[in-house]
């Protein structure tokens, strides 16, 4: 999405400058003060080509990922909540499934996609349903007067992984288009160890393939000075042997068919920009002989505007329309929601965010939904800057349809999940000579109500409003560099502690109250150190992850397990015009044999390497 006026105010501070000529999305954070938002750096995308989104989170943030085995399932906790407690989005439209009402990130390929955002925490009144525990939005980018360009890329490695994927890209002063195709493959045939069988022997995994297919197209137009038509359309494919828990010999199989389309238009007018977006993001998962169906249809508009030097204001309207075709049912859900948000600037050191939303489905009303937040500059000097963040929000998840309509079971009669949360942060910036470095740590705590659990009823199981979680935790980000003559040392690290305490017992016999939900750890840290010297660049990386209970009692718990990685990473130009990189990857230095989930096996020792040219 492009600004062609001689600059766009999108923020307190920052300006869009025509001279860049570039497709762009409006900033995440515009409206986002006093909460955190971080971005995944441009290198590990680079890095992590040809790997899932789930593995890339996994190893380069606090967060946790439930994982059932490489390439399968994995799901993902923020905040202590539960996986249908975070809002995905890619270019702006929401991605999760209607049926299941969450993401599988290991069907997320990194090379889908050109910049990840996460946005930590209550983000309800900004982004609409299934955000309590936080947003990820993917996104693509474009720019105009590149000219023509090639990119392929390699990558190989242990367990018989071999990607392949190539983009051409060309774009003139009116016109930015990008072809992208990739092809994923791996045998996952790795040697575990069977804690399921006597003597627990030594074996190989021998179902768990995953064959990965996908094709992208962007398209962006200048109109004329004022007008931008910009579009995305992303197929992807994905079949797998289901990898049985350990002693098990079941034979399944899942293919899920993705397929994502998302057309823009946007109006730039003196201090404002119109946008007006439609999409569509239909899903067809298979598996073994049980077919689930489900389209989203999306239209919404808005407009984001200056009212001066101290108020930013965006205003807007979306509609969604649901058709669901699954196993055991056929339903449809229509939704309409509309939102307000709003920037106010008092003084040159505080910055004020008030998000307003309401969302009707199926002449239901969602919880109202406000969040208010706040920055204080308490410091700024040439080398310091230290702010202080606070926000208080509510958020809400809309049932299922598998929640309201599954046959039997399906109940009706529903209430949305909510959640009321409040944060507290301090951020310092430093920078002296060569050394810059950036410290957060933040506080959390939020309560969950009307949480939706499945239970028997008779001869089936059925969804109720149960139980009640109380969340809180502190988070921690670093990032130093140090540039020492042609060498340049680098640290980033991300430290999280969750506490998701339910708070109900659901009959007389249940031991949940007072105790910590299932595979939440309470503990996760990551660490990367780099080193870099002119085009070489290498590193170190360890994730930890704490002890994760298996039960809801809490009475059997899984060991804490550490993973080190290494890489050393050589970009290289020849002839002024052919550009690439070549990168050698060990994951799981150390061989350490663990579990994220019970029984569900895991790699050793692992190699990956990276070749990528760009003409």
């Amino acid at each position: 999405m492009l600004t062609f006026v001689e600059e766009i105010s999108i923020g307190k501070q920052d300006t869009l400058d025509l001279h860049q000529i570039e497709v762009f999305s409006m900033p995440l954070d515009k409206y986002t003060f006093g909460q955190t938002v971080k971005t995944i750096s441009e290198k590990d995308i680079k890095n992590f080509q040809g790997q899932s989104l789930a593995d890339l989170l996994q190893q380069r943030t606090g967060l946790f990922l439930r994982q059932y085995g490489p390439g399968m399932l994995a799901s993902l906790t923020m905040r202590g909540t539960s996986a249908g407690h975070n809002a995905v989005f890619w270019n702006g439209l929401p991605i999760n499934s209607p049926s299941l009402g969450q993401s599988d990130f290991s069907i997320l390929p990194v090379g889908g996609f050109d910049q990840a955002t996460l946005h930590y925490g209550s983000g309800g009144a900004l982004y609409g349903t299934d955000a309590i525990g936080g947003a990820v939005h993917l996104s693509n980018k474009l720019q105009f007067d590149k000219g023509h360009q090639v990119k392929i890329n390699t990558v190989f490695g242990s367990f018989g992984r071999w990607n392949q994927s190539a983009a051409y890209a060309f774009s003139d002063h009116k016109f930015s288009s990008r072809s992208r195709i990739y092809r994923n493959h791996a045998k996952n045939n790795f040697k575990y160890t069977n804690l399921a069988k006597i003597g627990t022997p030594i074996e190989n995994q021998n179902h768990a393939r995953v064959e990965q297919w996908g094709v992208m197209q962007d398209l962006a137009w200048k109109i004329s000075d004022k007008n931008l038509i910009s579009s995305s359309i992303w197929w992807n494919l994905t079949e797998r042997q289901i990898q049985p828990v350990m002693g098990s010999n079941d034979r399944d199989k899942q293919e899920d068919d993705n397929l994502r389309v998302v057309l823009d238009y946007f109006h730039f007018g003196s201090g404002k920009v119109w946008n007006l977006k439609t999409g569509m993001v239909r899903d067809h998962l298979e598996f073994n002989q049980s077919t689930n169906r489900t389209a989203q249809y999306f239209l919404s508009g808005d407009l984001d505007w200056d009212l001066g030097s101290k108020w930013n204001s965006k205003s807007g309207v979306r509609f969604t329309y649901i058709e669901g075709n699954l196993s055991t049912y056929a339903a449809t859900d229509t939704r309409l929601e509309l939102y307000q948000s709003t920037n106010f600037f008092p003084t040159e050191s505080i910055s004020l965010s008030l998000n307003l939303r309401q969302l009707v489905y199926e002449g239901n009303f969602a919880p109202f939904t406000p969040s208010l937040g706040g920055e204080w500059t308490v410091l700024k000097n040439e080398n310091h800057q230290l702010q202080l963040n606070t926000t208080i929000s509510r958020s809400f998840k809309v049932p299922t349809l598998n929640d309201r309509f599954w046959v039997p079971g399906g109940n009706l009669d529903l209430n949305p999940e909510k959640s009321l949360s409040g944060e507290l942060g301090l951020k310092h910036d430093f920078k002296k000579g060569d050394f810059t470095g950036s410290n957060q740590v933040t506080y959390y705590h939020m309560s969950v109500d009307n949480w939706i659990i499945w239970l028997p009823n008779g001869s089936f199981w059925s969804p109720s409003n149960i139980r009640k979680v109380k969340n809180s935790g502190l988070e921690y980000f670093l990032e130093a560099n140090q540039k020492l003559g042609l060498w340049t040392v680098g640290v980033q690290g991300n430290y999280a502690w969750n506490q998701a305490i339910n708070q109900t017992n659901i009959n007389d016999n249940d031991r949940a109250k007072g105790k910590q939900l299932p595979y939440t750890p309470e503990h996760k840290i990551q660490f990367k150190a780099s080193v870099e010297k002119g085009r070489v660049e290498t590193y170190v990386n360890h994730h930890w992850v704490g002890e994760r209970f298996i039960g809801t009692d809490n009475t059997t718990k899984l060991s804490p397990f550490g993973i080190w990685d290494s890489g050393v990473n050589y970009d290289f130009e020849l002839f002024g015009k052919l550009k690439g990189g070549f990168g050698v990857q060990i994951n799981n230095v150390l061989n350490t044999d663990y579990q994220v989930l019970r029984l569900r096996a895991m790699p050793g020792r692992n190699y990956q390497i990276n070749i990528n040219i760009t003409l």
